[in-house]
């Protein structure tokens, strides 16, 4: 027996059928019937009912779950081979989400350019609940997220920083002659808002919802400039983490902080804890940790 003949049996069991598996395998259909009948003496098992309908024995059923496993696992040595043999070359596809992932991610990739100048980087700016949803179905091969729960079942994650949020008015606002604030003071103030998409947006929904009251937002953006323009036009006020916000440099804006309040940017990366990790992908997990020990 070998990965081919396992690879002939895996197909047949897809399709149920000898015909087609050939057809997808661009094999002859009696040399695949006789691969199948050399793992049936192998094994001295019958792996498939051949009546008018082919059909799996439990036997069959068994060596299926066992050769998938055999087969992925095949399929990451090759990889892993790959990897290796052409030189470290290929893509990362990266999930990065938009105000805050920019801040880390900006060195952190120069760096990595310059080390691996032949690796593409793919980067897709969206929130972090659908970085999560691009590396659970594999579109994403590692991301940025914020304040989002992990499955520790299917996740690895690796914290990068912690940030509070600071409340972001106008100076002209009511609130803007304080140095500090509590949550509960904003109950009339208008609320601008992240995306409904990033994790941030729900945090701060249920924090004010802890105080007593539901915020009244008059906007979303997935953009800091716009937030903060929005902010200098007198509309409303804004919650940033603590390192964007004290970047700002205008002078109609004023940045307090936030008493009593658990409000703060937890910024981390995640990835698949039981796919295949390219060669790539590893390199940007270790550079990423030198990053976070140096700061």
């Amino acid at each position: 027996m070998d990965i081919r003949h396992l690879a002939y049996f895996s197909e047949v069991a897809k399709h149920l059928s000898f015909t087609k598996a050939a057809s997808t395998l661009h094999v002859s259909q009696p040399s695949l019937s006789k691969a199948i009948k050399q793992i049936e003496s192998e094994l001295s098992v019958p792996l498939f009912y051949r009546s008018k309908q082919l059909e799996l024995t439990d036997a069959g059923k068994a060596v299926l779950v066992n050769a998938k496993h055999v087969l992925e696992a095949f399929q990451n040595l090759t990889t892993e081979l790959t990897d290796i043999l052409e030189l470290k070359k290929g893509e990362i596809k990266i999930g990065i989400p938009p105000i805050v992932g920019p801040a880390f991610f900006s060195k952190l990739i120069s760096k990595y350019k310059e080390l691996y100048p032949y690796i593409e980087i793919i980067l897709t700016e969206v929130g972090s609940k659908k970085i999560k949803e691009g590396i659970e179905d594999g579109s994403l091969d590692i991301g940025l997220i914020c304040n989002l729960p992990v499955n520790n079942g299917k996740f690895e994650f690796m914290k990068v920083t912690h940030d509070p949020l600071k409340l972001v008015v106008h100076k002209q606002n009511r609130l803007a002659s304080n140095t500090e604030v509590e949550l509960s003071d904003l109950i009339n103030e208008h609320f601008i808002l992240y995306q409904q998409d990033f994790s941030l947006y729900d945090r701060i929904i249920e924090e004010c919802l802890s105080k007593g009251y539901h915020p009244k937002v008059v906007c979303n953006s997935s953009q800091k400039d716009f937030i903060v323009e929005m902010v200098e036009a007198k509309l409303g006020v804004t919650l940033l983490p603590s390192r964007i916000a004290h970047s700002i440099h205008n002078p109609n804006i004023t940045v307090l902080d936030l008493m009593n309040s658990t409000l703060s940017l937890e910024l981390g990366l995640v990835w698949r804890k039981d796919k295949y990790l390219p060669y790539a992908v590893r390199e940007l997990i270790s550079l990423s940790e030198d990053f976070i020990k140096a700061k």
